[in-house]
Formats: structure tokens, sequence, C-alpha cells
């Protein structure tokens, strides 16, 4: 089977979307764009100016293969102002919005916002919330969904798994965790992942009692009601999820058998620790955080990510873009 990444780069290329990279000034980020350039598989967008850039990249731009935008040259500042006042009905006045896009991580996601590009990447320089704050106040979430969350796809070999939520909820409750459970299920079903759902604990089965385990089996419930046809199992041990000769032991009754591919975490402690342990110690590729449940593609990066990282975050929105242009029924 081929990597993930390269399943994926026929579609993009094929439909091309356009990216956002707010951070012009990060050596990685300006790496990972001068390769997806050279490629052609999507159209970056740098938050910058063309002449503070490398000649390969004044070149790229000559070539229309990179394009530069930048609020202070921007005609149509004042449409994007007037748009963000309206989408902040009442609660930022122009002057404020002015303001704001003088930031490029507003400035891009509003850009996304308006349809002037497909997704947003960013992250390298910036902290999560300076990424996902500007997503929330003017993107926003998916109608029907009540918060966004933050997933990894961990990738070694053949190896495919989804981790979340590792990067927005702190503290989920069932109702939180069970969202979490179905967004994760959507992102792994995107990129070609059959989604086998283990919700984690430090138990399995009723193996120990605490209000903890209480709210990951109350978030299964909830899942198998809302979605019946996901194959999804909880509280487990990880051992349990992913190890069938124990599952066998643990949780013989389990559908997962421990096979388990998307691993929803019972809080951010575990969820972070455990995709950077896999990721450091396992020697995994983890690409994220996913924001799961926006309505348009705005994903995050570590700030100790390599060019290679935020080259396939970017692969990971340009499909996310596609793949939200696709008619409900396709």
């Amino acid at each position: 089977m081929a990597d993930l990444f390269e399943r994926l780069k026929p579609e993009i290329k094929n439909g091309k979307p356009s990216i956002i990279f707010p951070e012009s000034a990060d050596e990685r980020i300006l790496e990972a764009v001068q390769t997806l350039a050279e490629e052609e598989l999507i159209v970056p967008i740098l938050i910058g100016k063309v002449e503070d850039a490398s000649d390969a990249l004044k070149k790229l731009a000559d070539e229309k293969k990179v394009v530069f935008m930048h609020p202070e040259t921007d005609e149509n500042l004042q449409e994007m102002i007037d748009a963000l006042v309206a989408r902040r009905k009442g609660k930022t006045d122009e002057a404020k919005a002015a303001e704001w896009l003088k930031d490029p991580c507003y400035y891009g996601t509003m850009l996304v916002y308006m349809g002037k590009a497909d997704g947003l990447v960013s992250g390298a320089a910036h902290s999560t919330a300076e990424t996902v704050r500007p997503a929330l106040q003017i993107i926003k979430s998916q109608p029907g969904k009540k918060r966004i969350s933050g997933s990894f796809i961990l990738v070694k070999g053949e190896k495919e798994f989804v981790f979340a939520d590792c990067g927005i909820n702190i503290s989920p409750d069932s109702e939180t965790l069970a969202e979490i459970t179905i967004e994760s299920a959507e992102t792994a079903k995107m990129f070609g992942i059959d989604p086998k759902i283990a919700l984690l604990s430090f138990s399995t089965k009723g193996s120990a009692k605490d209000p903890s385990i209480d709210k990951v089996t109350e978030a299964v419930k909830l899942v198998k009601e809302r979605e019946p046809e996901l194959v999804v199992d909880g509280e487990l041990q990880f051992d349990a999820a992913y190890v069938p000769e124990v599952a066998a032991k643990k949780a013989p009754d389990s559908p997962i058998a421990g096979k388990a591919n998307v691993f929803v975490f019972p809080n951010i402690d575990a969820g972070n620790i455990g995709y950077k342990m896999v990721q450091r110690l396992g020697g995994y590729t983890a690409i994220g955080p996913i924001l799961q449940g926006l309505n348009k593609p705005v994903n995050d990066l570590s700030r100790g990510c390599i060019a290679d990282d935020v080259y396939k975050l970017a692969l990971i929105t340009a499909k996310q873009a596609l793949s939200a242009a696709q008619p409900q029924n396709a």
C-alpha cells in the first residue's frame, strides 16, 4: 500500500487548492512552500511581500506558482474589514477589525473565510491559541457541531492511526468526548482509514472505578446512539485496544478485538503526551493538530515542526478543502 501522503498527491495535484501560510519569515515554512510549488501540488499563498523573498521564491512567484499577499498592499482590504465587522455581528467595530487584519493569522483566516483561499496552515512560529482563535471567531464550527477538536495522524510505513484530542479540549466531558469521537471517525475516513475506535482509559471494562471512567463509558453510549454504524468500544486500556492477544483476555467481547486505529484520549494530558511518545520513541510521523469541526480547513503546526511536517500538513489541509468542495452525495 502506498504511503498516505503519496496516495493524496494525485487528487491534490488535480484539484490544486490554494493554501495560506501566514508565517512567511519562517525558514521551515519557506522550504516546504518552495517544494509544494515546484511540485505544483497546491497554490501556496504566503502572507508577506515578494520583495522580501528569496530569489527562488521570486522566480516561482513570476511563474504564478506562489502568490504573495499582504494587508498593506491589498486593494480589497476595506472589503475585508467590512466583512469582518459583519461576521462579528457587533462584537468588533471597524477600527478593531482593521487592527486585527494587520495580524497575518487574522488576515489569512479572512482570506479563507471569504473564499479567496481554500485553507490555512500556521503554528510554526505561533502558539495554538494564535492559530485557533481567528478560526473560531471568523470561520466557526460546522452546522450542528458545538466545538472543534484537534487530532493527529500518525504514520509509519503502512501503519496509520488517528489520535484525538491532543491539542484543543483540555478536560472533555462525555458529550465532548462523543463529539470528538465522531469527528475523528470522519477524519479517518477522509484519509482512507477504516475507523475502529477505542476510547481509552486506565481501566478496561470495569477493572477500576472512578468518575473519569464513567465519562468514557457514557461517551461510548452516546456515540453508539448517534452513529450506530461506527465500530467503537470503551473504556479500554491501550493494550486491550491495540494488542489482539491482550484484548482476548481483558475484553473478549469487544468489537475492536485489539485492532483499534483511532484512539480517543480521556483528556489533553494523555493525548498530548501519548502522541509525542509515539512520535519520538516509536519513530512515527505525527501530522497535526488537524482542527476537526471547522467550516473550512485551518490547521495548526507544532512549533517544534520541521519543513517536512509543514509539507505534509499542507497536503492534509488540501485534501480537507477538496473533500469539503465535493457534493454531499458524491
